[in-house]
């Protein structure tokens, strides 16, 4: 049973790493080419964990977006939130 339950990780690991190469931009894979890493993904357990925690690079976070002015200084402002169409005064009219 603890055989099969370490094939069945490393298949896991091997498809997620695969998967992930592939979806992974050009720009933001680390210390080696695409086709050189996808080689090394085929290696189980060592291959995608390599993968997962040198080769793929991190996505910065968004910048945070200014206000433009307002009461608190300039700060930040958040998106305004979607509206249902119960919330649309246009919608509304038109029932």
């Amino acid at each position: 049973m603890g055989k099969a339950l370490l094939v069945v990780v490393a298949v896991v690991l091997v498809v997620y790493a695969i998967f992930d190469l592939l979806a992974t931009p050009k720009g933001q894979v680390r210390v080696l080419p695409k086709i050189v890493w996808f080689v090394l993904v085929l290696v189980p357990f060592v291959g995608p964990l390599l993968w997962i925690f040198v080769g793929h690079g991190r996505q910065a976070p968004p910048p945070r977006q200014r206000g433009a002015g307002g009461g608190n200084g300039g700060g930040w402002t958040p998106p305004p939130s979607p509206r249902g169409p119960d919330d649309d005064p246009d919608y509304l009219r038109g029932l």
